[in-house]
């Protein structure tokens, strides 16, 4: 472990990262091959192996630092809102803005599921379930009426915030007003107005 750290501290880890997130993004993870990762970044597969033991354990460094970003953007947006509502929106709207800004790490979280790389798919996963746990905190604060399921109302949410990329244009509307129309049912389920003056 501690040789694996010394070697990421190396000045080129961060752009074989961002080459890797590129590269899995634009290509698919099966169709990148560690020849590809050097010749985007100058360096021989050789040299890739010197940082990172296999393309799986690249994925896997790609995706975690592809779901912090995600994290960190939403716990900033909803650290001082208390009201549950409110933080629900904002985190919606923050994890909106992180994966529409078209980073390569956010589409590599959002289009390459767990089950595409079999072999660390149990890692991936933990890594999504350890995002999502942050909706369930924020699900659990809102009240639906009894005979909705609330687990379902979350993981729809979360699918139609993920297929945004597919649809949104660019200068369309903004991350805020697809967060408070995305919520706009679940408020009207509970019997709260849609929230106000944002754009």
């Amino acid at each position: 472990m501690a040789a694996t750290i010394a070697k990421r501290q190396s000045n080129r880890w961060p752009a074989l990262l961002d080459a890797a997130a590129s590269q899995f993004a634009e290509r698919g993870y099966h169709a990148t091959s560690m020849r590809d990762l050097g010749a985007a970044i100058a360096m021989t597969p050789g040299a890739i192996y010197f940082h990172v033991a296999s393309k799986q354990a690249l994925l896997l460094a790609v995706y975690e630092e592809g779901m912090q970003r995600i994290l960190d953007r939403v716990e900033a947006a909803v650290a001082a809102e208390r009201e549950p509502w409110a933080r629900l929106e904002k985190a919606v709207a923050a994890h909106l803005e992180a994966i529409l800004d078209a980073s390569a790490f956010a589409r590599v979280v959002i289009r390459i599921l767990p089950t595409d790389a079999p072999e660390i798919a149990a890692q991936l996963k933990e890594l999504r379930d350890r995002y999502e746990s942050r909706f369930r905190r924020y699900f659990s604060a809102i009240t639906l009426p009894r005979d909705r399921d609330i687990a379902i109302a979350r993981l729809s949410l979360l699918g139609a915030m993920n297929w945004t990329p597919v649809w949104y244009q660019e200068g369309g509307k903004s991350a805020q007003t697809i967060a408070r129309e995305f919520l706009a049912p679940l408020r009207a389920l509970a019997g709260i107005k849609s929230s106000r003056g944002r754009k």
